[in-house]
């Protein structure tokens, strides 16, 4: 979730709630499990780790609240999160929180994003296909790798959906 953060930060100073707010829209559905209070904590890690800087901001009659800035050092780690090329689990929710953080701030074009992704994947479906055809007969090891194989061609067509997605909203 800091990466993602930083993206929506990098777009524009916001508080707390309001990108509680902007990842809840960008979930949807997906977004049952995440409360204000662990974007409260991300923020305050960012801040120690000097991502982040906070000012407080005053509102009148009611109470002062605290914006969010991205440093450069935090644009640094957004840089290198758009072109991070790991893949932690299927169809991955950081995953989709990249693409959508791309798309509303302009830093990265998700479709490019999805390509380079997807490129990824169909180097390392290769490399477990030769390792499968490498795996003498009746070993064991063989399943383990097939399995693999399957999750990349998951995450693969999941990729495709990806792209059918966010190439309608280039379009649009």
């Amino acid at each position: 979730m800091r990466e993602a953060l930083l993206a929506l930060l990098s777009k524009e100073p916001s508080h707390g709630y309001e990108l509680h707010q902007r990842l809840s829209a960008a979930l949807g559905e997906a977004e049952a499990g995440l409360n204000p209070g662990q974007v409260y904590v991300a923020l305050s890690r960012l801040e120690r780790g000097g991502l982040v800087q906070v000012r407080d901001v005053r509102q009148g009659s009611r109470p002062d609240k605290k914006v969010y800035e991205i440093t450069a050092a935090g644009r640094e780690v957004v840089g290198q999160w758009l072109t991070e090329l790991s893949w932690r689990k299927p169809a991955p929710v950081e995953f989709h929180l990249k693409l959508v953080a791309a798309a509303s701030t302009g830093l990265a074009d998700p479709v490019t994003l999805i390509d380079t992704q997807r490129r990824e994947l169909l180097r390392r479906l290769g490399e477990l296909q030769r390792a499968i055809a490498a795996q003498p007969p009746g070993g064991h090891g063989a399943v383990l790798l097939e399995g693999a194989a399957l999750r990349l061609q998951s995450d693969i067509q999941w990729l495709e959906i990806c792209e059918r997605h966010w190439s309608k909203g280039r379009r649009a």
